[in-house]
């Protein structure tokens, strides 16, 4: 295979001309800055040094590979993005890229195949809270994110596909603004897809710090550390690293679309009101958690099935602190819940979003709405909540099998362990259930 022949430039005025001429491999040395956005030619390489811009930076056509760059622009402003009226993106590599910026990639208005590959990216700032397109579904409009692959034709034939690995976004010190990682098809007004594709082989995340930066009391906008949207179909999600929100509305992991596996190996942190550590919209097959998720603030909750299906979800530990933090609450049919450790909360009630509205909640641990189901519970270690006039566990649907190896407990003034609404709720033989200052069990009327 014939070495590739790299023209080295350093200057502004010299990468201008290497592009003007469609030179294929251009090689960086150095920092430029001070010049406009610049678009790649069809199959130009770039690689090394550091280019700087005044607002938007570089933009792909096809078949482009970006290599060991950095790229830096105002937060607010595009790093990367690629031209729309091209029809064939071909390859679009980035490879070991650091940008500050929104690294922003579109199947739009000509554009109708073409596949991503991503190995390695580090969006180290951006704030993407002025982009008027945003996604609706389930009540609510969502933010992009600092990395976002979007296919957005209303065509169904219209199918990208990406190999994305090793995306970082943000820092403690600097969470970007907006949601972190973004990737999602066409979908409608319901949040469901309807049109062009993504298809994702594998996206495999590092560490993410986000904050939306959403209003306190919004009740129509969120965002998501790590967020597949609907028309989305990824093979497998790996968020290998440890993901943290800070601000309102901000889901930690959320999935509005077709996910076969999703496993998270980093700690799931929410810091912010009205956050959700894992949420589901859509299909997910299998979900495994090896760390914890821990949330912090009114109304934020631990892990939550509101639509779509999961067939089965097993966590480290959930930890949920806040008035009306929820531990863990299933609105659709689960058949398996495994948590290998505690299952606890603190609070009592409070204000939190849900679908779209602003919504008082107690701080359940164990909450199984009406039309949910669970067929079978295991925590290994115990279910809790400490706080005045709430319940520990509430099943209100169906829940067959429950175990739980150190036993479910209230602490609090008027708090009570266990209220079933089901006459065909657990049986609670064999686990210990206390309540400090409440009753045990209460069973309610259908």
């Amino acid at each position: 295979m014939r070495a590739v022949e790299w023209t080295r430039v350093t200057t502004a005025a010299e990468l201008s001309g290497a592009l003007a001429k469609k030179v294929s491999a251009i090689e960086l040395v150095g920092t430029v800055s001070g010049m406009p956005m610049i678009t790649l030619p069809p199959g130009t390489r770039l690689r090394g040094g550091t280019l700087e811009f005044g607002a938007r930076g570089i933009r792909l056509t096809s078949d482009n590979v970006l290599q060991d760059i950095t790229i830096r622009c105002p937060d607010h402003e595009t790093a990367i993005c690629n031209d729309t009226t091209v029809e064939d993106l071909g390859t679009l590599a980035l490879e070991r890229v650091r940008t500050r910026g929104q690294v922003l990639l579109l199947a739009e208005a000509s554009v109708r195949l073409g596949h991503v590959r991503v190995e390695g990216l580090t969006v180290e700032a951006a704030d993407v809270r002025g982009r008027a397109a945003r996604p609706h579904g389930f009540g609510v409009d969502a933010l992009q994110g600092a990395f976002t692959l979007w296919n957005r034709q209303p065509d169904a034939a219209v199918v990208i596909t990406a190999e994305l690995l090793d995306i970082s976004v943000g820092s403690t010190d600097s969470p970007v603004r907006g949601s972190g990682v973004f990737v999602g098809g066409h979908g409608d007004r319901d949040g469901h897809g309807d049109g062009g594709i993504l298809r994702v082989s594998l996206l495999r995340t590092g560490e993410i710090h986000t904050d939306g930066g959403i209003p306190e009391g919004t009740p129509d906008l969120i965002s998501g550390g790590v967020f597949v949207i609907s028309g989305a179909h990824a093979e497998k999600v790996h968020t290998a690293g440890p993901v943290t929100t800070y601000g309102q509305n901000d889901m930690v992991l959320d999935n509005w679309g077709t996910v076969d596996s999703w496993e998270a190996g980093g700690p799931i942190t929410s810091r912010g009101p009205s956050g959700i550590g894992f949420v589901n919209f859509g299909d997910l097959h299998q979900l495994d958690v090896h760390a914890p998720i821990t949330t912090h603030g009114t109304g934020a909750r631990g892990f939550n099935v509101y639509d779509g299906s999961l067939r089965q979800a097993r966590f480290d530990s959930i930890t949920t602190t806040g008035d009306g933090a929820i531990g863990v609450q299933v609105s659709k049919p689960l058949p398996v819940l495994t948590i290998r450790g505690d299952l606890t909360t603190t609070g009592g009630t409070g204000t939190s979003l849900v679908r779209g509205v602003q919504t008082r909640l107690s701080a359940t641990a164990l909450s199984v709405k009406e039309g949910g189901h669970i067929g079978i519970v295991e925590i290994g270690g115990r279910i809790a909540a400490r706080g005045d006039g709430v319940t520990t566990v509430e099943i209100d649907g169906g829940l067959d099998t429950l175990t739980v190896g150190d036993g479910i407990h209230a602490d609090g003034q008027d708090a009570d362990a266990v209220h079933l609404t089901s006459d065909h709720g657990p049986d609670l033989d064999g686990i210990a259930v206390t309540a400090a200052h409440g009753r045990t069990l209460v069973r309610n009327s259908p």
